[in-house]
């Protein structure tokens, strides 16, 4: 897939640390319960690590009890992109930057209302934003 942002792994290294590079470049999931963001309750907005690009607001987060963030719905639409995961012998639908096709996670129909989803993310392709800083 074509993304408005494009770099190279030497360029995306340089910014991000090894473990946000192998999850958010390469398409590895961080351990349940160990990322920084599955129990916060800041208010604020999740960018993406690696563009800074708006892709989810702590309004649509919620427990789902998976050790991982979840969210109700993207910070606005267009922002996540989906395409069809057939690894690990299952059949998922796997999240991308839109502007750079981080690897976010997964979304899966099993959230609340009033959307019914449950967009499971990684920790370490988001970057938090504390509400009233720029």
């Amino acid at each position: 897939m074509d993304f408005p942002i494009q770099k190279s792994d030497a360029e995306w290294k340089a910014q991000l640390t090894p473990e946000q590079f192998e999850v958010a470049r390469k398409g590895k999931t961080e351990r349940a319960f160990t990322g920084a963001y599955w129990n916060s309750h800041e208010i604020g907005l999740y960018r993406c690590v690696c563009c800074g690009e708006p892709l989810f607001d702590s309004k649509a987060k919620f427990d789902s009890g998976t050790g991982w963030p979840s969210f109700f719905r993207p910070a606005s639409e267009g922002s996540v992109g989906t395409e069809r995961d057939l690894s690990y012998f299952m059949v998922r639908t796997e999240i991308h930057c839109a502007k750079c096709g981080a690897h976010l996670g997964h979304v899966f129909e099993d959230g609340p209302n009033p959307t019914g989803l449950r967009y499971c993310v990684n920790s370490a392709s988001l970057k938090f934003e504390p509400a009233g800083k720029p």
